[in-house]
């Protein structure tokens, strides 16, 4: 029996854990926009040429926005996952408590990076954030509506 829930654990809430863990390393100053910066500088230049800086900062913006989306929008598809697993349900509410969970990390997240000196904490990243868990998790109820069509 132990087996069966180590299994379980296994398959339905460590991907939420370690996507977590992926958002908590993302939140250090390792991944600041200083360094993800001059990084992703180096590597445009060296791929398509000289780039203009001031260009190049737009662009790195506009990315680091869109990786905020997508990477909570899918904490959110994962806690899903997780919540129907564990709860044998549908639909029902468990959208609202994986955007739940979307919000408390993104929350946590950025109050996180408040003590970063390299980081800013923003309310805006987490009204981000949980859009991008929101539209990620219409993007999945739409797919799975298609997929198998309720019942009329």
């Amino acid at each position: 029996m132990t087996q069966s829930r180590t299994a379980f654990f296994l398959r339905t809430w460590l991907p939420v854990l370690v996507w977590i863990g992926v958002i908590a390393l993302e939140s250090t100053d390792l991944m600041s926009a200083q360094h993800t910066g001059s990084f992703l500088y180096a590597l445009v230049n060296a791929l398509v040429g000289p780039v203009n800086r001031d260009s190049f900062e737009i662009f790195h913006h506009l990315l680091r926005k869109a990786g905020h989306f997508v990477g909570y929008g899918t904490l959110a598809v994962l806690a899903f996952r997780a919540l129907r697993a564990t709860l044998h349900s549908g639909w029902s509410w468990l959208w609202g408590g994986a955007l739940l969970l979307t919000c408390l990390v993104a929350s946590l997240d950025e109050w996180h990076q408040t003590f970063i000196p390299s980081r800013t904490g923003s309310l805006a990243d987490v009204a981000l954030d949980t859009l991008g868990g929101a539209a990620l998790l219409l993007l999945a109820f739409l797919w799975m509506r298609k997929k198998r069509p309720l019942p009329a």
